[in-house]
């Protein structure tokens, strides 16, 4: 029998695609304006990406089946810390410029190595540890030119209020990681797929309350777009899975911060900074030794249960 892994370039193709398809659904986000409700993003995002979720479960005929939970309490857990986190960062993408929204994001997967160790026990050595920190360091260099202009007020302390949000959406957004790590024990990705958005969307509707804006139909058409993005992105994302190994495609993720600086130039006019540059570049490099890393931990584990079969 072959390897699970027998295209792994089609994989990459497939991450890549999902990296643009998420940059895209990012940027009709900011193209629908900074005075939309984020409960009312967060609606648009998850409502509108069900109808390319569910026509291509239904396509491989895994819908019904998808519906099928033995854990709905987990989902609740992972809808909720998911949800949170979206809005958050929905409020800083809206409020911070592109690049930076982005790169503030990738602390996600660094605050999700800490908690894989405090929440679940693994282990966790010093390489990790260390590009862990490293990585935190990259986001201070980013997040803490923004966090000082609280002092100025205005414009100035929106976005200092939008660095705050995409941090603490990180936090969230690393717990969702580690609840999402539970359910794949005894769910398919599909069901956590397909109830993410579906409670995604029941739950921010408990924000209209709060005022949602009457929009008019560019911004309505932006949402839309941006959930039918992002819908497909993780449609893409979970192909890239089918045709590759998890650390063969991760780095390319980081392909999401060149994207978002061309189009943050060319449609918003935001030129990156020297500080978010420099954050960045550490940002990605820690990232990327502990995708390196975990390769090799999956590479010695793989190789001593040959030894002992």
């Amino acid at each position: 029998m072959g390897s699970v892994f027998e295209n792994p370039m089609r994989g990459i193709a497939f991450k890549v695609a999902s990296v643009v398809t998420f940059v895209a659904m990012q940027t009709f986000i900011k193209l629908a304006g900074s005075g939309i409700q984020p409960g009312q993003v967060t609606f648009g995002r998850s409502f509108f990406a069900l109808f390319p979720i569910m026509a291509y479960l239904a396509y491989r005929g895994q819908l019904r089946s998808s519906f099928y939970t033995s854990n709905p309490v987990g989902h609740l857990k992972r809808g909720t810390l998911g949800i949170i986190s979206m809005g958050l960062g929905f409020y800083g993408l809206i409020h911070l410029p592109l690049p930076e929204a982005i790169a503030l994001g990738y602390a996600t997967p660094l605050v999700a190595v800490v908690f894989a160790a405090l929440f679940l026990g693994e282990t966790v050595r010093i390489y990790r540890w260390t590009a862990v920190i490293v990585g935190l360091i990259g986001v201070s260099i980013v997040s803490w030119p923004k966090l000082t202009l609280f002092r100025e007020g205005g414009v100035q302390a929106e976005q200092a209020v939008g660095a705050l949000t995409v941090l603490l959406a990180s936090v969230l957004g690393g717990m969702a990681m580690i609840q999402v790590r539970k359910l794949v024990e005894e769910e398919k990705t599909s069901t956590i797929v397909l109830y993410f958005s579906i409670t995604a969307s029941v739950m921010s509707l408990v924000t209209l309350p709060f005022g949602w804006d009457i929009l008019e139909f560019e911004p309505q058409l932006f949402l839309i777009a941006a959930g039918f993005c992002g819908g497909v992105a993780q449609i893409l994302l979970t192909e890239s899975y089918r045709h590759a190994d998890v650390s063969t495609v991760a780095p390319f993720e980081y392909t999401s911060i060149v994207l978002g600086g061309v189009i943050a130039y060319v449609l918003f006019e935001e030129v990156p900074t020297s500080s978010m540059l420099l954050g960045t570049s550490v940002i990605v490099a820690a990232g990327i030794f502990i995708i390196y890393r975990e390769h090799r931990l999956q590479l010695q584990r793989r190789s001593a249960r040959d030894l002992s079969a």
